[in-house]
């Protein structure tokens, strides 16, 4: 028998663990976290761990299907590749001559590696109208990064400056759970967690970390933005700020002072639940600590309040100096002479450059919010429904699962199955929303893939080395690249082929892509306090503490709190009936989204969607551990099982998200049974980014007899 171990990088979720591939005649057996990798430790989730089962599962799509029956009827013909790209090239084309080419869209799930080429192929194509779940996860992060300071800062937990955080500010995020995100791997937090002198940690939930911190800040859900602004109140009002910093890099100090002046945390505290004195400690230890990060998540994303709560926290970091420097939160250097394929580095990598100003126009809810990033997801899906302002007529869905992931799933049903006249989805599985499609094409997993790994991280690239073949299924950035030339799309994608586009990634470094696999990893020198001589990529040069670009939009300037309209606090006759605050979109760690349930070895350790809530909120409704029980919402109700947990606090229930059973019959596979995101209306959005409150709903809870 020959055995072989393969030093690879994992994509179980966001691509930041190194792995060690094991072999045997050819065949992968299993995976293991690689102790040498710097980005990682040997560090490896449950995950990661199942990929082999993922590449060898029976259910797996492995060639082009194409639909034969009626939409939902669960009837396919298997074609060849070449037969599925001519049917994609002669449907776009005849669409964008007959209507114009922003009645194609183009729609992604999750970061994922395709995410270099999705954005890119529709701009080029033409059309505005390219969807993602970035509204609610990270891109309300990001833009207001981009307007505030010009770049996305990040915890500096690898000590590249022979420091690592003196304090760790953990806000609304639960990777040392879940895995990894955002380029941060969840085992290297940890580490870093254990030798801070302090911990903070702003969740509703009593997280692993909020177990030993020194402040546990369990706030109600959707009061982020009121706790920031008190945070900020308090480090101005006790004079904990870095004046030296403040004075030479930052702009409007003196403005956003008198701004937060009545942001007090006895004005926060009815808001939030916290005690004022609680979040007075937590400030004052943050803001005294000679290095501190901020270690941000998900949870700052999902909210009327999320660009403005996103402002909030930078300004936090930047009012304290923890800017750039040893142990704070720093801007990553990537490494020397690599081509960066992150739009982090390299905004052109999106192909937003093809589009003309009256393509852009055209984007369906052009101007809606103004800080959104592309095509509003629920204005698109009531936009195919209704023809308001016009139905796209065909749709390409890349590693996404809509019914399950996004809000007024329903809606979604409507437009997939009535309205759309031709949709392409590229899976794994043939999910409820693949179901509906007209053309299936097989996608690859991660051990089928050779990569240039680098889109989070930035200051490491790492190799992917593909070990594995099942089928025909094929890396979507390869069908991407042959349908772009098929389509004469030469100036957005002048690589012949995917070898190619890799070789011209590492061109500049001196290295082949077999080199590269044998090096496994590429480092950047890191430099601090870059500000210094560069100052800082927004029209100031300065951190924007008053922000220019939010002035020059019509948005205020200075950040402030918003509560949703659909709140427990706002008197609308909903929470009467509804008087449970819902949590949604927490992670989970065995699987991704709406990933992984078909994995056995997961879903024994996962295998019902599951809803927490307190005891006190269980006995009041004669709920015991492990009933079965309805969530129901102002929209629909769901079945869940319910999970006694005393680390949320009592009127706070957190649900599971994206919820299916493959093991049942196709096409629906059960979705519509335990789907918390049919709970979700789609009419309260950040007014700035055009997120959804999916972390602060109304709901009640009742045992199912």
């Amino acid at each position: 028998m020959e055995q072989q171990i393969v030093r690879s990088s994992c994509r179980g979720c966001h691509g930041v663990c190194q792995v060690m591939v094991h072999l045997e005649d050819g065949r992968v057996t299993k995976i293991t976290g690689d102790p040498s990798s710097p980005t990682s430790r040997g560090y490896l989730c449950p995950k990661g761990a199942a990929a082999p089962d993922l590449l060898y599962h029976p259910d797996r799509v492995l060639y082009p299907l194409e639909r034969v029956g009626e939409r939902g009827e669960n009837k396919w013909k298997r074609i060849s590749w070449d037969e599925a790209i001519d049917r994609m090239v002669e449907k776009f084309s005849r669409v964008k001559a007959e209507s114009g080419a922003e009645y194609l869209a183009v729609a992604q799930g999750t970061g994922r590696p395709y995410t270099e080429f999705t954005g890119r192929f529709a701009h080029a194509f033409g059309t505005p109208n390219f969807v993602s779940p970035g509204h609610v996860c990270y891109l309300p992060r990001v833009i207001a990064s981009s307007i505030t300071m010009g770049g996305l800062p990040v915890c500096d937990i690898y000590g590249f400056g022979g420091t690592y955080p003196e304090a760790i500010m953990i806000w609304g995020c639960n990777i040392t759970e879940s895995g990894a995100a955002d380029g941060m791997c969840g085992g290297m937090l940890a580490r870093a967690i254990k030798n801070a002198r302090k911990v903070i940690v702003v969740d509703p939930r009593r997280i692993k970390p909020a177990e030993s911190a020194d402040h546990w800040l369990q706030l109600r859900p959707g009061s982020e933005g009121a706790l920031a602004l008190a945070m900020i109140n308090v480090i101005i009002a006790e004079d904990l700020v870095d004046h030296e910093f403040i004075e030479r890099y930052t702009h409007g100090f003196r403005r956003l002072a008198t701004h937060v002046s009545g942001f007090t945390p006895e004005w926060a505290e009815p808001i939030t639940g916290i005690d004022a004195q609680k979040i007075r400690a937590a400030s004052r230890d943050y803001a005294s600590a000679s290095s501190a990060c901020l270690q941000w998540g998900n949870g700052v994303d999902m909210s009327v309040c999320s660009f403005q709560t996103a402002r909030s926290l930078l300004i936090l970091r930047a009012i304290t100096g923890n800017i750039d420097r040893p142990g704070g939160d720093v801007f990553w250097v990537p490494p020397q002479g690599l081509r960066s394929k992150s739009p982090l580095t390299n905004p052109e990598q999106t192909g937003a450059q093809f589009l003309t100003d009256e393509q852009r126009a055209r984007m369906i809810g052009a101007g809606r919010f103004p800080f959104g990033p592309g095509t509003h997801p629920p204005t698109f899906w009531n936009s195919v429904v209704t023809g308001d302002p016009y139905r796209v007529r065909a749709l390409w869905i890349i590693g996404s699962n809509p019914l399950l992931t996004q809000t007024s799933s329903l809606l979604i049903e409507r437009a997939l199955k009535d309205h759309m006249e031709f949709t392409v989805v590229s899976d794994f599985f043939l999910t409820p929303t693949a179901q509906l499609a007209d053309l299936v094409l097989p996608a690859a997993t991660w051990l089928e893939q050779d990569d240039v790994v680098n889109f989070h991280k930035i200051w490491c690239v790492l190799a992917r080395k593909k070990v594995a073949q099942q089928g025909e299924a094929r890396d979507d950035r390869d069908v991407i690249l042959e349908l772009a030339r098929r389509l004469n799309l030469r100036e957005a994608f002048p690589w012949r082929n995917w070898k190619a586009y890799l070789g011209w990634l590492l061109e500049n470094t001196g290295l082949s892509f077999e080199e590269f696999c044998d090096k496994s990893i590429l480092l950047g020198n890191m430099r601090y306090r870059k500000y210094e001589t560069e100052g800082f990529r927004t029209p100031t040069g300065k951190i924007e503490l008053y922000s220019t670009i939010m002035e020059s939009r019509g948005a205020f300037p200075l950040p402030v709190y918003r509560e949703s309209p659909l709140s427990v606090s706002i008197d609308t006759g909903l929470a009467e009936k509804y008087p449970l605050i819902m949590m949604s979109g927490t992670k989970i760690r065995h699987f991704f989204h709406s990933e992984l349930r078909q994995m056995e070895s997961l879903r024994r350790a996962n295998p019902d969607p599951v809803v927490e809530l307190h005891p006190q909120t269980a006995e009041a409704r004669g709920v015991r551990d492990g009933d079965w029980v309805w969530v129901e919402s102002p929209t629909a109700r769901v079945r869940m099982r319910a999970k006694l947990f005393d680390g949320i606090a009592p009127g706070v229930v957190n649900a599971q998200h994206a919820w299916w059973f493959p093991e049942e019959d196709p096409p629906e596979h059960g979705w519509k049974r335990s789907s918390v995101n049919l709970l979700f209306g789609n009419s309260v959005f950040d007014p700035e980014s055009g997120s959804e409150p999916l972390k602060s709903y109304l709901c009640e809870i009742s045992r199912i007899d």
